[in-house]
């Protein structure tokens, strides 16, 4: 053990046995002693007596000790992402403080700290010596515990009360917290220039060291950070200006080193050979927020989750799901003209991409250019709510058919001339009827009386309830029928939520942004919910059949991609009559234009159009391929899953339509039942979330005044 340690231990062992013995004095004598310090301010105190001082003393209350800590936020492999604020502050324990930084911070602070019990009697008697000489406030004398007491109790007014009180505060906390625990709440607290709050977060700003890494601060950095607490503006030597008078300081905190015996005159007159600046990161801007509307949706959730929590003091490490490099080619996508030419800076577009078998978002967009959502605003991407037209009818009519009814999906249903319910007419979106067409090839071009008479055949109950396991919410509870063809309104969180359902074999993740939240104390929650299976494997699989035919052949080609198993659904929706004849719009201008889609690897939901309906915006032509084209970007340049969706047991192919075995289906001949039907169906049932569809419907949610135009 070096002769400087055993002295420090020496010093810790007296400061434990003085402070036993300060517990064990007698009340009197210690108001005598605070009184025989009183008495050298006599002149100024007059007649007021020192219970008169204390009367109105704060509560020691242990709250107030508590530093608000900055939020730091990681993406999905753990690398760091951004640091949420007012003050950027990193806690540490004791046990992680470098013992030069001890060193340097009590000989320069307070070289008795671990003698005395919250007050040095003698640097207190001469300073209030040169007080009253002077004038008062002109000498410090306060201990590190003192400044804990000043910073965090009571105001910064130089007053003789405010003194007293201070004295009073200090003895208090001393009884109340060892030497170490008092010594952490300075050197977590200190401001110490450039943008640093604490010793670890200083460390970090001037020199780059990791909390991990404290113990490797040299002598000479440990010595300018001890420094710095007297100005830490002026001493702050990444600015040129300061760099002799930072210099200086520095050279001050290791003379006190050198005469408590912390170091050797050798260490010191190498040490103050080395410039001021040797080390220094450079000093850069503050930094800008990034991913704000990725991290605005990660704040929503924890808040969601997490009652009472701040993220601006509470001090959390937030592990979020997000994925850079998609978030990086999102944001590009969204905000220039780069990728994806867009027909004026007014028209928007908010998306989710997710991965299909965890739930996990990779990135969003919400919102272009003045409509680009600020933090803790409003997120396009999770808090906007449109029609989704066609892009609906999976979730709400076909899936439930083959779920509930067991349907294949050649099923015929004849597409006829039909009115909703309450009489009022439904129409497809080219005005023709079609006589017996199968489900798939109804949701391929995207017709609208074949959904509304195949919701009716499941019963609305049930679409509903399938529908809301998958992650929908109806707006007061209620459905209609128009909701078949998409008249009711989701996000772009919910709907792709429901569709990597689909893609994940029949079990549903619920869309998150957040992996987990760390604690100060540790204390960590995960926040993955459990997958949950919400319809059988072969529902799941015969949508997906279906989908890959809209993508292939019908309504959703411009989202195909090449090398990529694509499933997926477009979703249009139209203007009212009124809105029409206001501003003059033509039959066929378009409202919202969605795409819903999923490979293996990842489901992107995509909402087009502007901020206001009925404003005088429209889209027409291929204005409504935009949505597809950026579905279509993002998967071409992040996909890397070549990977095909697997037919289950489960399910059987007879003229490229599939049919689900033990189900008899008029469609196939008894021969290649017999011949296929060699396995049960497949096991476990489930009711789904879904997401509402409604494909050109005209205006109001619900009561069916709709028409769909794919």
């Amino acid at each position: 053990m070096s002769e400087q340690s055993y002295r420090f231990r020496q010093e810790r062992k007296q400061a434990e046995k003085n402070k036993r013995q300060m517990k064990k004095m007698p009340l009197v004598k210690k108001v005598i002693l605070v009184c025989m310090v009183l008495g050298l301010f006599s002149t100024g105190v007059g007649a007021i007596t020192f219970a008169s001082m204390l009367k109105d003393v704060p509560a020691m209350d242990s709250s107030k000790l508590v530093d608000p800590l900055s939020t730091k936020f990681y993406d999905m492999n753990g690398n760091f992402i951004y640091e949420y604020g007012k003050e950027k502050r990193t806690k540490i324990t004791y046990d992680q403080l470098p013992k030069v930084l001890e060193q340097a911070f009590i000989a320069t602070e307070d070289s008795n700290f671990y003698n005395h019990n919250g007050i040095d009697f003698k640097r207190t008697a001469k300073a209030i010596f040169v007080n009253v000489t002077e004038e008062f406030g002109s000498q410090g004398g306060s201990t590190i515990t003192q400044q804990v007491i000043k910073n965090s109790f009571l105001t910064p007014e130089k007053t003789i009360k405010r003194k007293v009180q201070e004295w009073n505060l200090a003895y208090e906390l001393e009884r109340k917290y060892s030497k170490e625990e008092i010594l952490m709440m300075y050197l977590n607290k200190i401001f110490l220039g450039n943008r640093s709050y604490g010793v670890a977060t200083a460390a970090k700003n001037y020199y780059g060291i990791e909390v991990e890494d404290l113990n490797k601060l040299t002598l000479a950095q440990a010595a300018m950070i001890a420094g710095l607490t007297q100005s830490p503006n002026n001493y702050d030597p990444t600015k040129p200006e300061n760099e002799e008078a930072a210099t200086k300081r520095r050279n001050i905190v290791l003379s006190s080193m050198l005469r408590e015996g912390y170091i050797t005159e050798k260490q010191m007159d190498e040490v103050t050979k080395v410039p001021v600046t040797e080390g220094l990161v450079p000093k850069s801007s503050q930094q800008s927020m990034p991913y704000e509307g990725f991290l605005d949706a990660v704040v929503k959730e924890v808040k969601g989750r997490l009652e009472n929590v701040d993220i601006s003091k509470d001090g959390l490490k937030i592990y979020t799901t997000l994925d850079p490099n998609a978030q990086n080619y999102a944001d590009k996508m969204l905000n220039t003209n780069e990728i994806i030419p867009y027909p004026n800076k007014n028209f928007q577009g908010a998306f989710v991409f997710l991965d299909t078998k965890t739930g996990g978002v990779r990135a969003i967009g919400s919102g272009r250019n003045d409509h680009k959502v600020q933090f803790l605003g409003n997120n396009f991407a999770v808090d906007m709510k449109r029609q989704p037209g066609s892009a609906f009818k999976p979730i709400f009519d076909y899936a439930p058919a083959i779920e509930h009814l067991k349907w294949s999906t050649g099923h015929l249903i004849e597409d006829q001339k039909t009115t909703y319910s309450n009489g009022e007419p439904i129409s497809n979106w080219d005005h023709q009827y079609h006589g017996l067409v199968t489900i798939r090839k109804a949701l391929q071009y995207s017709y609208n009386i074949p959904a509304l008479l195949t919701m009716r055949e499941v019963g609305i109950a049930q679409s509903k309830q399938f529908a809301e396991q998958l992650g929908i919410n109806f707006k007061n509870d209620e459905v209609y029928e128009s909701y078949s063809i998409g008249s009711n309104t989701v996000s772009p969180l919910e709907i792709a939520g429901a569709y990597s359902a689909f893609g994940n074999g029949g079990v549903y993740n619920q869309p998150h942004f957040v992996q987990k939240v760390i604690f100060p104390d540790g204390k960590e929650v995960n926040f993955t919910q459990e997958p949950k299976r919400v319809m059988n494997d072969y529902t799941a699989y015969m949508v997906t059949d279906m989908l890959r035919t809209v993508v292939d052949a019908g309504t959703g080609i411009t989202a195909n991609v090449h090398g990529l198993d694509v499933a997926g659904k477009t979703g249009t929706t139209n203007f009212d009559d009124k809105t029409i004849a206001k501003f003059g719009h033509p039959n066929n201008a378009t409202n919202d234009s969605w795409f819903v889609g999923y490979t293996p690897q990842y489901t992107m939901a995509v909402w087009t159009g502007y901020t206001q309906n009925g404003t005088g915006h429209y889209m027409i032509g291929n204005q409504t391929k935009i949505s597809q084209l950026m579905f279509r970007e993002m998967m071409r340049t992040l996909g890397n899953d070549s990977s095909s969706f697997k037919q289950p047991e489960s399910v059987y192919k007879v003229n490229n339509e599939l049919y689900i075995k033990g189900v008899d289906n008029a469609e196939v001949p008894p021969k290649i039942i017999k011949k296929v039907e060699k396995t049960s169906p497949g096991k476990g049932r489930g009711n789904g979330k879904g997401k509402k569809d409604k494909d050109r419907g005209k205006g109001k949610e619900g009561r069916g005044k709709g028409k769909s135009d794919d």
